[in-house]
């Protein structure tokens, strides 16, 4: 599984989001209060689907499963005019991401992000740049429990 190694500039976002940790995993709360609304976004630069996490300074170096972190169901927009009421907006700074494919149900994920995190991030001369890590979930994204589903899983790098 070798990535991609792409700069991206800076993305306008909009969606929900929401704190938890992976002991409290609220992935499936925050999408289902997205996707009923997803119609009303008029101004999305692509049908793509953005799972974001946005994570404390301090976040991988003192993990445990308890750790919270901040949970994004979002889409791009071209920019912040006529947003739906209710939704909030990230600015994505861009940089530089290691992009990954991942394919399988989200209980095959685990061994993605432990390849990712354990095997491939330590041996491939990048450290993790402390911005937003997401998924793209595009055209071949079949659902969160479908075993033939893929998504990109973009990591940020330095």
């Amino acid at each position: 599984m070798t990535p991609k190694i792409v700069t991206i500039p800076s993305k306008k976002l909009i969606g929900y989001s929401i704190k938890m940790s992976l002991a409290d995993n609220k992935t499936q709360e925050v999408w289902k209060k997205f996707m009923p609304r997803l119609k009303e976004i008029t101004n999305a630069v692509s049908a793509d689907l953005f799972s974001l996490q946005q994570y404390p300074e301090d976040y991988f170096t003192h993990f445990t499963p308890f750790s919270e972190f901040t949970k994004w169901a979002s889409v791009e927009v071209k920019d912040y005019e006529n947003i739906p009421d209710g939704f909030e907006k990230l600015e994505l700074t861009g940089g530089k991401y290691a992009v990954f494919l991942h394919k399988g149900n989200s209980e095959m994920f685990v061994k993605t992000a432990q390849y990712i995190y354990g095997e491939w991030l330590p041996n491939s001369g990048y450290q993790l740049d402390a911005r937003p890590h997401f998924e793209v979930l595009g055209d071949n994204y079949l659902g969160h429990d479908n075993p033939e589903s893929e998504e990109e899983v973009w990591v940020p790098i330095i």
